[in-house]
């Protein structure tokens, strides 16, 4: 399980018999994934990503114990950032303001 799930992205949504659909361009070298519903009621990749955008994480996900801090950390600026469709990297700017809410939030 990605860190991305951690912090609310949608792979954490996902549920058993979920439909993922995979589809690779070797050629344009792109690519999507898209949850396209379950056998019962399938969706267009549009309306999964509102059905995941609905739903809540997974009730059974949870970090791992031995989940080292610094991925935390790592999850935890990415998920200010942008994550992980943002090209995982660091927005320095945005993390500072967040930090500087929350201190003023907490009086620090």
């Amino acid at each position: 399980m990605a860190p991305e799930a951690l912090a609310g992205g949608p792979i954490g949504k996902l549920r058993d018999n979920d439909i993922i659909e995979i589809v690779v361009d070797r050629l344009s070298l792109t690519g999507s994934v898209n949850f396209i519903g379950t056998p019962l009621a399938p969706l267009t990749p549009a309306e999964g990503a509102v059905e995941l955008a609905r739903r809540q994480p997974h009730p059974e996900l949870h970090a791992h114990d031995f989940l080292p801090d610094d991925t935390r950390l790592w999850a935890a600026l990415q998920s200010i950032s942008g994550g992980t469709w943002k090209g995982c990297i660091y927005d320095t700017d945005k993390i500072i303001e967040v930090i500087n809410a929350g201190k003023k939030a907490l009086g620090i």
